[in-house]
């Protein structure tokens, strides 16, 4: 008789080991290791294949490149995090905080999709009237959308093989589970299971699948990291449950750039496409306040301009505070070294706090010059003109680097009004400069604060 075999799963990283550990070998979590009984595999020898059922190796010339068959969603902004649509036969992932909106994102798509293709949605968490109420609320009632409430994988299987629908909605990955294992629902073996399973479904029949995955407190998609592997899109829904916009950014794209962003605001009737955030970004700006700077960034290949705060302030402790919100905290913290030591700026002597507007993180280099000029801006407690706009790279000597796509940066400032922008020096000989915009070049960080200031 064979051996049961114990091993236990990260949920953080899906690294195996064969005992328990305290913190995990591989990415250094604590507490995430989760005991998984394997079934051993049946005696006796394998069946052969049938007859012409083998796949051959095919030349890679003789493969045609047309299979990639991309469709509209119905929104355009998810059009543009996918990279341009959906393509036929792809497994996306759709991971959040709970509330966010991705059960309401999925269900508002089918409107548009059912036009055309045949939809199946299974819900793990709602019954067939809740989605019906939900679907009300959203105006939402096509003909060719069909509705499960089911957890049990081989009657969701077996309910898409009936059906054979063009796509499939799974909500949510972690309530499916796999009757031949005895594990519990939503653990790591259950949840490679069912991935697993919808994989092979999507690739054989050409089904594109759509799974809700939820996340943990460290804001990673629960469940083993190889869950994200196998799918060919991550798609993460980020947003602060206090504000009403949300934010859809891929982690991982097959078919496109990880670099888009979509925006949507949530309302009592679903989420609507906020196709201007720049404009969402800059509502409510303070006029004539200090610490405040616009920065331009690039999301992909859509300029964003954002609003970057910065307040300084005497400290009260040995130790001055640093705190950076939207913006990485060590690359704000080397931005103030750069200001004390390039500039004069004593930061040492002060607190210092970065907030980015609107939930908006900018990882971006050109947004250090705008970080840079909201601190010193409040450290001379000094306003920056309200129609300026900041664009650069800060390096280590003080030095302003270039950036690119200067051309569309301009072109999105000038757009929303504003009438004067700092630049780098190199890298804008050949700048087209739009109408009713003035061009400040800089060569160091000294320079571009006396300009602003």
């Amino acid at each position: 008789m064979a051996k049961i075999k114990t091993v236990f799963f990260c949920t953080n990283c899906g690294n195996e080991t064969p005992k328990w550990m305290g913190r995990c070998p591989s990415c250094g979590a604590f507490n995430t290791m989760e005991e998984h009984t394997e079934k051993p595999a049946p005696t006796g020898r394998a069946k052969p294949a049938p007859v012409g059922m083998s796949r051959k190796p095919q030349r890679l010339r003789e493969v045609t490149s047309d299979s990639e068959i991309r469709f509209s969603t119905g929104m355009r902004e998810l059009n543009r995090v996918l990279g341009g649509g959906a393509v036929a036969g792809s497994l996306v992932l759709v991971g959040g905080a709970p509330g966010i909106g991705k059960s309401t994102l999925l269900l508002q798509i089918c409107a548009k999709l059912c036009q055309e293709r045949r939809v199946l949605y299974i819900s793990g968490e709602e019954s067939e009237r809740q989605l019906k109420l939900r679907a009300e609320r959203l105006h939402v009632s096509p003909e060719e959308l069909f509705i499960l409430s089911e957890t049990r994988l081989s009657d969701v299987m077996e309910a898409a093989n009936e059906l054979k629908p063009d796509i499939l909605i799974v909500d949510s990955i972690q309530t499916l589970y796999n009757e031949e294992n005895e594990s519990s629902p939503g653990s790591v073996s259950q949840v490679k299971d069912c991935t697993m399973s919808m994989m092979q479904l999507s690739k054989t029949q050409g089904i594109t699948v759509f799974v809700v995955g939820h996340i943990n407190k460290d804001g990673n998609i629960a469940g083993p990291k190889v869950l994200e592997h196998m799918v060919d899109c991550v798609l993460y829904f980020e947003g602060d449950p206090n504000t009403s916009y949300r934010l859809l950014r891929a982690a991982k794209n097959r078919f496109g750039s990880t670099n888009e962003i979509g925006v949507f605001e949530m309302l009592d009737t679903g989420l609507s496409e906020v196709p201007n955030p720049s404009q969402m970004l800059l509502e409510g700006r303070p006029e004539g306040a200090s610490g405040t700077c616009v920065a331009c960034v690039m999301e992909g290949t859509r300029p964003v301009l954002a609003e970057v705060q910065a307040l300084v302030t005497k400290t009260t402790f040995n130790v001055p505070r640093r705190a950076a919100d939207g913006f990485d905290f060590n690359r704000a913290v080397l931005l103030m070294a750069v200001a004390e030591k390039r500039a004069g700026m004593k930061l040492s002597m002060f607190d210092a706090y970065i907030n980015v507007i609107g939930g908006l993180r900018l990882d971006e280099p050109g947004a250090d010059l705008p970080v840079a000029l909201a601190v010193a801006s409040s450290y001379r407690d000094a306003p920056i003109a309200d129609d300026l706009v900041a664009i650069g790279e800060v390096g280590l000597t003080g030095e302003i680097r270039a950036v690119s796509h200067l051309n569309q940066r301009l072109s999105e400032a000038a757009r929303l009004g504003f009438k004067k922008c700092i630049v780098p020096r190199s890298g804008s000989e050949k700048l087209e400069i739009p109408l009713g915009i003035s061009v400040y070049r800089v060569r160091n960080l000294r320079e571009a604060i006396e300009t602003a200031l």
